[in-house]
Protein backbone atom coordinates (compact mmCIF):
# COMPACT_ATOMS: atom_id res chain seq x y z
CA UNK A 1 0.00 0.00 0.00
CA UNK A 2 1.48 3.29 -0.77
CA UNK A 3 0.65 6.38 1.27
CA UNK A 4 0.90 9.89 0.15
CA UNK A 5 1.30 12.98 2.04
CA UNK A 6 1.05 16.47 0.63
CA UNK A 7 2.54 19.99 2.02
CA UNK A 8 2.78 23.55 1.28
CA UNK A 9 -0.77 24.92 0.91
CA UNK A 10 -1.53 28.32 2.48
CA UNK A 11 -3.10 31.42 2.23
CA UNK A 12 -1.40 33.29 -0.57
CA UNK A 13 -2.51 36.76 -2.66
CA UNK A 14 -2.89 36.96 -6.53
CA UNK A 15 -0.11 37.00 -8.30
CA UNK A 16 1.93 34.84 -5.75
CA UNK A 17 3.95 31.48 -5.63
CA UNK A 18 3.51 28.25 -3.59
CA UNK A 19 4.91 25.01 -3.92
CA UNK A 20 3.27 21.78 -3.14
CA UNK A 21 4.98 18.30 -1.86
CA UNK A 22 3.75 14.83 -1.82
CA UNK A 23 5.74 12.44 -0.47
CA UNK A 24 5.16 8.98 -0.82
CA UNK A 25 5.52 5.47 1.15
CA UNK A 26 7.06 2.65 -0.48
CA UNK A 27 9.52 0.95 -2.55
CA UNK A 28 7.81 1.43 -6.19
CA UNK A 29 7.93 5.32 -6.11
CA UNK A 30 9.63 5.29 -9.38
CA UNK A 31 7.65 3.07 -11.00
CA UNK A 32 4.53 5.34 -10.76
CA UNK A 33 2.91 8.12 -12.31
CA UNK A 34 2.29 10.70 -10.18
CA UNK A 35 -0.74 13.75 -10.59
CA UNK A 36 -2.22 16.47 -8.76
CA UNK A 37 -5.86 17.06 -8.74
CA UNK A 38 -8.01 19.85 -7.02
CA UNK A 39 -11.45 20.66 -5.98
CA UNK A 40 -13.00 23.34 -5.68
CA UNK A 41 -16.22 23.79 -2.82
CA UNK A 42 -19.38 22.47 -5.08
CA UNK A 43 -17.28 21.47 -7.86
CA UNK A 44 -16.10 18.27 -9.25
CA UNK A 45 -12.21 16.87 -8.58
CA UNK A 46 -10.41 18.10 -12.28
CA UNK A 47 -6.68 17.22 -13.40
CA UNK A 48 -3.99 20.06 -12.65
CA UNK A 49 -1.07 18.18 -13.96
CA UNK A 50 0.29 14.60 -14.32
CA UNK A 51 4.27 13.14 -14.57
CA UNK A 52 5.74 9.84 -15.56
CA UNK A 53 7.73 7.82 -13.47
CA UNK A 54 10.86 8.80 -15.41
CA UNK A 55 9.77 12.69 -15.44
CA UNK A 56 10.50 12.79 -19.45
CA UNK A 57 6.85 13.33 -19.71
CA UNK A 58 4.49 15.62 -17.99
CA UNK A 59 1.01 16.92 -18.82
CA UNK A 60 -1.27 19.96 -17.80
CA UNK A 61 -4.46 21.20 -18.09
CA UNK A 62 -5.09 24.82 -19.97
CA UNK A 63 -6.20 26.51 -17.03
CA UNK A 64 -2.17 25.54 -15.12
CA UNK A 65 -0.13 25.72 -18.37
CA UNK A 66 2.44 28.19 -18.29
CA UNK A 67 2.29 28.91 -14.48
CA UNK A 68 2.62 25.37 -12.86
CA UNK A 69 5.08 22.73 -13.02
CA UNK A 70 5.14 19.13 -11.72
CA UNK A 71 8.31 17.42 -10.87
CA UNK A 72 9.53 14.83 -9.08
CA UNK A 73 12.75 12.87 -7.05
CA UNK A 74 12.27 9.52 -7.27
CA UNK A 75 15.10 9.49 -4.78
CA UNK A 76 13.50 11.57 -2.42
CA UNK A 77 10.32 9.60 -3.59
CA UNK A 78 8.31 13.11 -3.35
CA UNK A 79 6.40 14.89 -6.25
CA UNK A 80 6.52 18.86 -6.70
CA UNK A 81 4.05 21.23 -8.04
CA UNK A 82 5.15 24.79 -8.68
CA UNK A 83 2.34 27.13 -9.26
CA UNK A 84 3.37 30.65 -10.27
CA UNK A 85 1.21 33.77 -10.58
CA UNK A 86 -1.57 32.39 -8.77
CA UNK A 87 -4.95 33.47 -9.34
CA UNK A 88 -8.38 33.47 -7.11
CA UNK A 89 -10.02 30.90 -9.50
CA UNK A 90 -6.84 28.60 -8.46
CA UNK A 91 -8.37 28.33 -4.56
CA UNK A 92 -9.13 24.24 -3.53
CA UNK A 93 -8.23 21.88 -2.08
CA UNK A 94 -5.01 20.24 -3.78
CA UNK A 95 -4.79 16.03 -3.97
CA UNK A 96 -1.74 14.40 -4.76
CA UNK A 97 -2.27 11.14 -6.81
CA UNK A 98 -0.63 7.93 -7.85
CA UNK A 99 -1.03 6.08 -10.30
CA UNK A 100 0.42 1.89 -10.63
CA UNK A 101 1.49 2.20 -14.65
CA UNK A 102 3.35 4.59 -16.02
CA UNK A 103 1.07 5.74 -18.52
CA UNK A 104 -0.78 9.24 -17.28
CA UNK A 105 -4.04 10.23 -17.64
CA UNK A 106 -6.72 13.00 -16.84
CA UNK A 107 -9.58 11.10 -15.37
CA UNK A 108 -9.48 10.83 -12.00
CA UNK A 109 -11.15 7.13 -10.77
CA UNK A 110 -8.33 5.81 -13.33
CA UNK A 111 -5.41 6.55 -10.47
CA UNK A 112 -5.05 4.28 -7.43
CA UNK A 113 -3.62 6.29 -4.93
CA UNK A 114 -5.07 9.52 -3.12
CA UNK A 115 -3.65 11.88 -0.57
CA UNK A 116 -5.65 13.68 2.02
CA UNK A 117 -5.28 17.25 0.14
CA UNK A 118 -3.83 20.59 0.94
CA UNK A 119 -5.77 23.53 0.78
CA UNK A 120 -4.87 26.13 -1.37
CA UNK A 121 -6.43 29.99 -0.97
CA UNK A 122 -5.59 32.89 -3.58
CA UNK A 123 -6.79 36.12 -2.48
CA UNK A 124 -7.87 38.79 -5.37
Amino acid sequence: QVQLVESGGGLVQAGDSLRLSCAASGRTFSSYAMGWFRQAPGKEREFVAAIRPSGGTTDYADSVKGRFTISRSNSKNTAYLQMNSLKPEDTAVYYCAGRRVATIVRVARLWDYWGQGTQVTVSS
